[in-house]
């Protein structure tokens, strides 16, 4: 099949250069597809709208998705395997206003050491000390930024001993040993809920996607409070403003003092080589009290070191600089 032949041309590319997300848009009386790599948007070939339909039926197709519906957003999944490696694709698909859709294709890589991910891994060893505290722990970042994936690395240390369950929407990436929940609104399991069930299962560990809303926010607050370790996203751009983020969901500054133990930040940088890498401070939440605003130093100190040990290039520091 000539699609799926070049289907398997593209992503082939896509993984050896270790592309994020790959899109298929409309563009007048064309299709393009791009690829997201190393933070930027690449052109990657321009199709007619008629090869770009045969491009989204094929995908819709392969991921369970109604080939019949070209208007209403839609979400899908499948695996693709090259050699002896599988990578899980993630597809969301929405129709534009003359019902031409635009398609996306998140693009999961297997798990490798948050080591070999990170720029100066020493990071890590702060991390795994507010971990053994138990608590919440929350990661911010740009999408896109690796957070789930730094939450994932982490947690695998402890399957051995602990029984992890995570819930997402979706879940993005597959993970054997953990327990994985995932959110479906239609059926009124949304992130509350689903906490509520996790909670009897009594695990160790609990990965919450996203605190998007008041009430999982209250939700993983108490489960932390109950004696939990647990990991979530927000949508904030420094440590500090993940503090500000809780508060502007209704928790209030003493249940943030009592069950938030860690606060991440993270960007994902090329390095030298190409090959993005995250780069990630991390603080206490009684580090921030007091500021109106982030205190960046230790980051740009970072970014300087970094530039020094020829790790990433020069014009990474301005771009960077403020997180």
């Amino acid at each position: 099949m000539v699609v799926e032949n070049a289907f398997n041309d593209l992503m082939k590319e896509a993984v050896q250069k270790k592309v994020s997300d790959i899109y298929l848009l409309p563009q007048g009386d064309k299709y393009f597809i791009k690829m997201r790599w190393q933070n930027k948007i690449v052109l990657y070939k321009i199709l007619t709208i008629i090869d770009g339909h045969k491009w989204l039926n094929y995908c819709k197709f392969k991921a369970d998705m109604a080939i019949s519906e070209h208007r209403r957003p839609q979400v899908g999944a499948l695996n693709w395997y090259e050699g002896n490696h599988v990578y899980s694709l993630r597809l969301s698909t929405v129709g534009d206003f003359n019902a031409h859709e635009t398609l996306v294709i998140r693009i999961i890589y297997p798990l490798t050491s948050m080591e070999k991910s990170l720029y100066l891994p020493a990071k890590t060893d702060r991390l795994r000390k507010l971990v053994a505290q138990r608590g919440l722990i929350l990661f911010a970042g740009p999408t896109g930024s690796g957070k789930t994936t730094s939450i994932y690395q982490l947690a695998q240390e402890y399957t051995d001993t602990s029984l992890v369950m995570t819930i997402e929407d979706p879940v993005e990436i597959l993970e054997p040993r953990f327990l994985q929940l995932q959110v479906n609104d239609k059926a009124d399991m949304g992130y509350e809920e689903l906490i509520k069930v996790g909670l009897r299962h009594r695990p160790d560990i609990f990965i919450i996607g996203e605190i998007r809303d008041p009430g999982t926010a209250n939700a993983a607050i108490q489960s932390a409070l109950s004696g939990h370790l647990v990991f979530s996203t927000v949508h904030a751009q420094s440590p500090l403003g993940i503090i500000k983020r809780l508060r502007q969901l209704g928790i209030e500054p003493d249940f943030i003092t009592q069950a938030v133990t860690g606060l991440v930040y993270q960007r994902l940088i090329a390095n030298s080589d190409k090959q993005l890498k995250a780069l990630m401070v991390v603080n206490e939440p009684g580090e921030l009290y007091g500021q109106n605003k982030y205190d960046w130093r230790d980051w740009q100190q970072n970014l300087t070191k970094l530039v020094e040990q020829g790790e990433i290039d020069e014009q990474n520091i301005e771009k960077y600089w403020w997180g």
